[in-house]
């Protein structure tokens, strides 16, 4: 039996086990997808993306035809129609192959996650809905038909990624539509995307800049006035290429909108675990942390000695601590996707901010106590722990819930209710 380069000791199984965790046969089906697709296509090329910091173009390509490209996509749009929570599970399968793809097919999914099921449970005027049903239908056509690829721009260096302020790209009414100006910082994609999904603020002459007037807008990637600057040489998710995007006097049409006005802001408020996203990834490390130190033990990895060394009591110790740490992590972290939801409780916010959390600390020092149990050997950028490592190290500072945002509001959430002050 082929095993994939990763793990050669009961790498079949996935990270949820559909009969443990109580998945439905449509939704552990699409999981299983995802997991062999990632074995089978991910893994092969994860080095070379890492190593050259390129962005894989062709897993994107190759998701296409798979049906990956369009999982939440509506079904009445030709899509898969796939749920918040199944979309995790298959993003954390993916994660555990190749980091930075996982990464990047999070911006991809959620114009469509955000745009689709997420829209779908807000309140909207009747006038809202069938806008939205019609723009959203454009985007959906080209991701369907096309395989066109969405990305989803969010940080500028201020507050604005964190739902702290406006933010400073700006977008202008005009006649037919906006013209827009501002810039990215880390925008995954840049440069592959066909289509920029810009979180901006709308604002007319003289008018002030507030987040309730955030518009969500699908900038051609060709359009006049965008470009993409600066290098790419981080320490980890380097295959995802966030460059610099510039937006200079770039038209957009109105049709290119994808939420109604004021709508984005609605969802922000009242679906905070959208910001739950990038955590799928993280918890698809950690597993491969684990699945790596067992299979190593073992002596079962290839292009590493077949030599066992499970015999030693202080590696069977680590070994239990890290089952520990990454059961604790799947527990947590399934709650916490298995409940979003519009208007989720206060308990329920809070343990969104603990999984996110939780899962962004723990798949680091996983890969680290992975690391030190193998031994020297699995510091070789020949095996994939290294690369493991570096990508698991960059979680904790993804915006808009970065870990120490999430401990910020853990304290004053769980300490203050709304309008409570000291006097």
């Amino acid at each position: 039996m082929h095993h994939s380069t990763l793990d050669a000791h009961d790498r079949d199984a996935p990270i949820f086990a559909p009969a443990a965790f109580r998945l439905g046969d449509e939704e552990a089906a699409l999981i299983e997808k995802a997991r062999r697709f990632g074995a089978r296509v991910l893994a092969p090329r994860a080095a070379q993306h890492d190593r050259e910091a390129t962005f894989p173009i062709e897993n994107f390509r190759d998701m296409h035809p798979e049906g990956l490209l369009r999982v939440c996509v509506p079904k009445e749009h030709g899509g898969l129609g796939t749920s918040f929570r199944t979309y995790c599970l298959a993003a954390a399968e993916l994660g555990r192959y190749c980091g930075a793809t996982a990464l990047s097919w999070n911006m991809h999914v959620c114009s469509t996650l955000w745009t689709g099921a997420l829209a779908d449970d807000l309140e909207m005027s009747a006038e809202e809905r069938a806008a939205h049903n019609a723009a959203r239908g454009i985007h959906y056509r080209r991701i369907v038909e096309k395989g066109a690829i969405y990305s989803q721009p969010f940080s500028e260096g201020g507050a604005a990624a964190a739902g702290a302020a406006a933010f400073g790209t700006e977008a202008k009414p005009v006649d037919g539509g906006f013209v827009v100006n501002g810039k990215k910082i880390f925008a995954s994609l840049s440069g592959a995307a066909d289509y920029y999904g810009i979180l901006c603020t709308e604002r007319a002459e003289g008018e002030q800049a507030s987040r309730r007037n955030t518009l969500y807008l699908a900038l051609p990637a060709n359009a006049k006035g965008v470009s993409v600057v600066g290098d790419w040489d981080p320490l980890g998710m380097r295959g995802t290429v966030s460059r610099t995007l510039l937006m200079k006097d770039v038209f957009v049409l109105e049709s290119e909108l994808l939420m109604p006005h004021g709508v984005y802001f609605r969802a922000a408020t009242s679906w905070p675990h959208m910001f739950l996203t990038l955590s799928p990834t993280y918890m698809g490390l950690a597993q491969a942390a684990h699945d790596f130190t067992v299979a190593y033990l073992r002596g079962e990895v290839p292009g590493a000695p077949a030599v066992k060394r499970r015999m030693f009591p202080t590696k069977q110790i680590a070994v239990a601590e890290m089952r520990v740490m990454l059961e604790q992590t799947k527990a947590l972290w399934f709650q916490a996707v298995s409940e979003a939801r519009t208007n989720p409780t206060k308990e329920q916010v809070l343990r969104a901010y603990a999984a996110q959390h939780t899962v962004m600390e723990n798949a680091n020092a996983l890969a680290a106590k992975a690391i030190r149990t193998c031994g020297g050997q699995s510091m070789l950028k020949s095996l994939p722990l290294e690369r493991i490592y570096r990508d698991s190290r960059c979680g904790s500072l993804m915006l808009p819930w970065t870990a120490e945002i999430c401990l910020d509001r853990l304290g004053r959430e769980t300490l203050y209710e709304p309008g409570e002050k000291d006097d």
